[in-house]
């Protein structure tokens, strides 16, 4: 007897596997690419051409400054929302009723109105009030007897002529800005801390509880270490928001990249080439912003899965 030798089957192509391939071509990011090659070609056939070298030695000079509103914004932002959102969980209903009337108010004024309205109505009038409380105090005169030989007068005319001597201009419009952003942007944040503070399963507090371990405990030492992990990308990705919006400071004169922009436009009258940069500089960090957060998000999906 013979053996027979079968040859196997020429293997036929998949066309799920094919269909799978083409969505994922399809979904690939071409419009960076494009976006990229753009970019490049602005930056060595456009950028060297008059006036795109003055116009942006002028907008470069905010870029810092623009990084720097955005970011301290930012801090003071989240931790007006940390306190704001464990406020809201809080079982006290006039401690609820109060920080829900914050939360709602200040996210239905928008931005531009609240900045404008902390710079230049809210701040003044608290520097007005601190100036009558000044003059007050440097009438203060406190007699404090120990013994009939210890006889001592307080007065508080020192801090009382500082805080009456201080003016609306004495205070930045960079720090009016920033006031102006971190409340805005607190209210938003609260409400993503709330919502990764709620989504730790709440047999963990009454495991905790049952430890003998108080509630600010199982705050700190068991809840908010998981929830940071759940808010880090939104809480990314509004920062990037900040960071664009953060163009609204140059109306109170601070110089950032759009009012480096608008002065030097202003007086040359190139508002195409200026703005042609001052949008492009905004889209490089931002584009660049966003990249780190989708490489963020990745590793912390890995680590989820992982774990």
């Amino acid at each position: 007897m013979t053996a027979t030798v079968r040859t196997p089957a020429a293997s036929r192509p998949n066309p799920q596997k094919k269909n799978i391939l083409i969505q994922r071509l399809a979904r690939a990011p071409w419009w960076l690419l494009l976006l990229a090659i753009l970019v490049i070609l602005f930056v060595t056939r456009v950028s060297d051409q008059h006036p795109y070298p003055v116009v942006w030695n002028a907008v470069k000079q905010g870029i810092w400054v623009t990084i720097r509103v955005s970011l301290i914004a930012y801090a003071v932002a989240m931790l007006l929302a940390l306190i704001v959102a464990m406020m809201r969980r809080s079982k006290n209903p006039v401690i609820y009723q109060i920080v829900t009337l914050y939360v709602e108010s200040v996210r239905g004024i928008p931005t531009l109105v609240l900045v404008y309205y902390m710079a230049l109505a809210a701040i003044p009038k608290v520097i007005q009030l601190g100036n009558d409380f000044g003059e007050w105090l440097t009438w203060v005169n406190i007699t404090v007897t120990l013994t009939d030989d210890a006889v001592y007068h307080v007065t508080f005319q020192g801090i009382g002529r500082t805080l009456q001597n201080f003016g609306v201009r004495d205070f930045p419009n960079e720090y009016r800005a920033i006031i102006g952003l971190a409340i805005s942007y607190s209210a938003f944040l609260s409400e993503i801390f709330r919502a990764g503070i709620e989504s730790i399963d709440v047999g963990q507090h009454e495991a905790a509880r049952s430890l003998g371990m108080t509630r600010w405990q199982v705050m700190r030492l068991i809840v908010l270490p998981q929830a940071v992990r759940v808010v880090i990308p939104p809480l990314a990705n509004d920062f990037i928001a900040m960071l664009k919006e953060s163009s609204l400071v140059s109306i109170l004169g601070v110089e950032d990249i759009t009012r480096q922009g608008q002065t030097y436009a202003a007086s040359t009258f190139t508002f195409f080439q200026v703005y042609n940069v001052v949008a492009l500089t905004y889209l490089v960090l931002t584009l660049s912003l966003s990249m780190l957060v989708k490489l963020l998000e990745l590793y912390m999906h890995r680590g989820r899965k992982r774990a």
